[in-house]
């Protein structure tokens, strides 16, 4: 298997693990705390997710094809933190909540290791099935 391969799977998994993580966190943050804790849990969800997107694309440039302007690089994460300090500064969204949605990257990065740790050194699971 190939480390490209072996890549887009992992990346794979990371991103259904974030959102699963992300769904659940909202559903959660509904019952618990009410809309505006969900709204935020899934905004910084949605931020992490195209964070997720934007890195893994800038591996796949770094891994054979042209590296990106570094100008293109702070424009990505300047668009981040311009729309998560626009959400936290004008909106009635709770930032603790905003940044917890932000951890799920994190939450579903830490999955894929343990997911790593079992089954690759293992070899018991096809990495195709998930």
């Amino acid at each position: 298997m190939t480390d490209e391969l072996e890549f887009a799977r992992a990346g794979l998994r990371i991103e259904r693990f974030l959102i699963s993580a992300a769904l659940a966190g909202t559903a959660l943050a509904a019952v618990a705390a009410g809309w505006k804790w969900a709204a935020g849990f899934l905004a910084g969800s949605a931020i992490a997710w195209v964070n997720l997107r934007w890195l893994m694309r800038l591996v796949r440039k770094l891994g054979g094809q042209a590296a990106p302007s570094s100008f293109s690089l702070a424009l990505r994460f300047f668009l981040l933190g311009g729309s998560a300090y626009a959400i936290l500064r004008f909106s009635p969204i709770p930032a603790v909540a905003v940044i917890a949605g932000i951890f799920v990257l994190i939450a579903a990065v830490f999955v894929e290791i343990v997911f790593e740790l079992v089954y690759a050194r293992k070899r018991t699971l096809d990495h195709q099935d998930l």
